[in-house]
């Protein structure tokens, strides 16, 4: 049986998949660069897995590695939104500024 708090981060990940990353505009670097599933979708497999307090280092390293990804998609010169759920966070490699 899963905690309290787990089922809340469940809903609270469950109701952005359906209402928020389906109108953001571009999708999980990290599943268009590997394959597989969406951050927000790995993050809520390990907390259904591993609980909430445990599943915070792997889901820090998961939003680390699709921030990298980002780089493997567009090496030249990159910048925009990184998809850690509804908090946009801007970001830019490589190139020089405008």
């Amino acid at each position: 049986m899963s905690s309290f708090a787990a089922r809340v981060v469940d809903t609270a990940i469950g109701w952005y998949q359906r209402s928020i990353s389906p109108r953001k505009g571009y999708s999980c670097a990290h599943r268009v660069a590997h394959g597989g599933d969406s951050c927000s979708e790995a993050v809520r497999e390990q907390v259904a897995r591993l609980g909430v307090v445990r599943a915070v280092p792997a889901g820090a390293l998961r939003f680390l590695a699709c921030y990298r990804a980002v780089a493997l998609l567009l090496p030249a010169q990159t910048s925009g939104v990184c998809c850690i759920g509804p908090v946009p966070i801007p970001f830019r490699f490589g190139g020089r500024r405008p």
